[in-house]
């Protein structure tokens, strides 16, 4: 299944745990064993495996055990800094944004991430 914008964060950590379950098992890897090279837990790979949620730091770990962390720099990349904004900013990279037109942000409704 591919990874959209329209999926609910459930879905996403469901596909996301399932596909490093399938890496896991193309190396022929137990949750054992991956959580022994990962220096996890059992139960951590399990809930990933399952698309439950774990500490970012979690995951790097498994997807180095996995030899997946080259991966991120796809999913990241390093962003571009625009020749204007440099020429702007003397060589110095931005530190805060700024509001439209100096108007503070109004606060808009917040809501959990999940579309079920």
């Amino acid at each position: 299944m591919k990874i959209s914008g329209d999926m609910s964060d459930r879905a996403v950590l469901k596909e996301l745990g399932s596909r490093i379950a399938r890496y896991r098992l193309n190396r022929n890897l137990t949750q054992a064993m991956l959580a022994a090279q990962a220096g996890v837990s059992t139960p951590t790979i399990q809930r990933i495996e399952q698309g439950k949620s774990t500490q970012a730091s979690n995951l790097i770990r498994i997807l180095r055990a996995l030899k997946l962390l080259d991966n991120l720099e796809a999913l990241i990349p390093e962003p571009a800094i625009s020749p204007i904004q440099q020429v702007k900013m003397h060589g110095k990279l931005r530190q805060r944004a700024s509001s439209p037109s100096g108007k503070q942000d109004q606060p808009s409704e917040w809501t959990w991430g999940d579309k079920e």
